[in-house]
């Protein structure tokens, strides 16, 4: 089977044998697609590494180094191409000028779209907030409202579920909201009431991505690019390596897309070593402008979604849980402070003698151990840090008063050490799973 046959089989109609090389040829492919109306095309075009090129045509050599001046001599000659290096011929410069008719179809855009606001002014400050990227302006009152009553009410379950909660509270509020899943939507729960898959209805707002995560991201990051929509995907954490390189673009791009991953540990893991990350979360947060949560609770799980959708510049991952977490006990000034990637969950009198720093899961066996110690008459703290990215922003004054310098006694749980330098203080203990099982 050739691509041929893999693309006729998805209905795509596609159009063999252009030559690569030759503008009529391109052209006559152009328009027998333009003609097919119903389904999509593909261009199969043939060409030849380095053409025109009479010593180096089809040969690596013409990929990764120069051709040099002898052999680009060769090839003007072959071309019959006479103009200066660097130069572009003033009827070719003319052809590719589009900037008078960009500006003349703009100018129509804008006067349609102005005489579309003055019949339907709602409808078309909608369409302007969605494509800006904007906010709806009570979003932020209606989910710290959520956020309030989710520590109001304590729930002991698994951090996908916190999260399809918050993606169900949040959904009316987000018309824009356009989830989807790498053939995982029952397991990652991002499914909700109002969830309308796309099929040959345009009014969908979830797509059924099938067994392709990097299709999945990369088709998100098209959608972020063009505006209008905010769309997340789901799959299992371990999956993110088949998405690895349309994350990183995501990243490179300043794109908006929040990134579900769920079965974040070996909590439950009948799958076994092949389903089981463990080095995923740290080359998430390794990633420049990655921003990435890893919640211990329900309430955690709601503001890192908050943060999330709310976030302009860049992707964010959430790292979720299948197993169900406890939901800590918090004051509202602890509350408040989870937006701050990280904050004082469990202290003590004065200066403690020991931090313990936990992500997700492993909170709750950092509360425990509190609890042990603090019967004992050990000073101990316990720091949740369910985003370092979002920590490390935090002004110095505070990331003090979380982490202070004086205190080098300090205890990491989590699965890896990597990405934990900065947290740690000089004496280290750590609790990590780097090796596969």
């Amino acid at each position: 089977m050739t691509l041929r046959h893999v693309f006729e089989a998805y209905g795509w109609h596609v159009v063999r044998g252009v030559d690569g090389h030759d503008a009529d040829s391109i052209k006559r492919a152009v328009e027998e697609a333009r003609a097919v109306t119903d389904k999509p095309s593909l261009l199969m075009c043939k060409t030849i590494i380095g053409f025109g090129s009479p010593n180096k045509a089809g040969t690596h050599d013409s990929h990764g180094a120069p051709l040099g001046d002898a052999e680009i001599a060769l090839t003007r000659e072959a071309l019959g191409w006479k103009h200066p290096a660097f130069e572009i011929p003033s009827e070719i410069y003319a052809q590719w000028d589009a900037k008078e008719a960009g500006q003349a179809k703009e100018a129509a855009w804008n006067e349609k779209f102005a005489a579309y606001a003055k019949a339907f002014p709602q409808e078309a400050a909608e369409f302007t907030r969605r494509m800006k990227g904007e906010m709806p302006s009570d979003f932020d009152a209606k989910a710290n409202e959520f956020i309030a009553k989710l520590q109001a009410n304590p729930s002991k379950i698994a951090s996908r579920k916190a999260s399809q909660n918050a993606i169900e509270a949040f959904g009316p509020w987000l018309p824009e909201f356009l989830g989807g899943s790498a053939d995982l939507a029952p397991s990652n729960l991002t499914l909700w009431s109002g969830s309308k898959p796309i099929n040959e209805d345009a009014a969908g707002n979830y797509i059924h991505y099938g067994v392709r995560e990097f299709g999945m991201t990369a088709i998100a990051n098209g959608i972020s690019l063009h505006g209008g929509f905010l769309p997340y995907t789901s799959t299992f954490l371990m999956f993110v390596e088949y998405a690895r390189n349309a994350v990183r673009m995501a990243a490179l791009m300043k794109q908006r897309q929040v990134m579900v991953y769920t079965h974040d540990s070996i909590g439950l893991g009948e799958d076994g070593p092949t389903h089981q990350p463990v080095e995923q979360v740290a080359s998430l947060r390794v990633t420049p402008n990655m921003s990435t949560w890893r919640p211990c609770d329900q309430v955690e799980s709601a503001v890192a979604w908050k943060y999330g959708v709310e976030r302009q510049d860049g992707p964010t991952a959430l790292i979720l849980s299948r197993q169900n977490l406890a939901q800590q006990d918090r004051t509202e000034e602890q509350l408040a402070n989870i937006a701050r990637g990280g904050y004082v969950l469990k202290d003590c009198a004065g200066q403690p003698e020991l931090i313990f720093i936990a992500t997700g899961s492993e909170v709750e066996l950092a509360v425990a151990a509190w609890d042990k110690l603090t019967a004992e008459g050990v000073k101990a703290r316990v720091v949740s840090m369910p985003s370092t990215d979002a920590f490390d922003k935090q002004d110095a004054a505070y990331r003090e008063s979380v982490l202070p310098k004086a205190v080098s006694a300090r205890v990491r749980l989590k699965r890896v050490s990597l990405t934990t330098v900065q947290i740690r203080g000089p004496e280290r203990r750590y609790r990590r799973y780097d090796h596969l099982r």
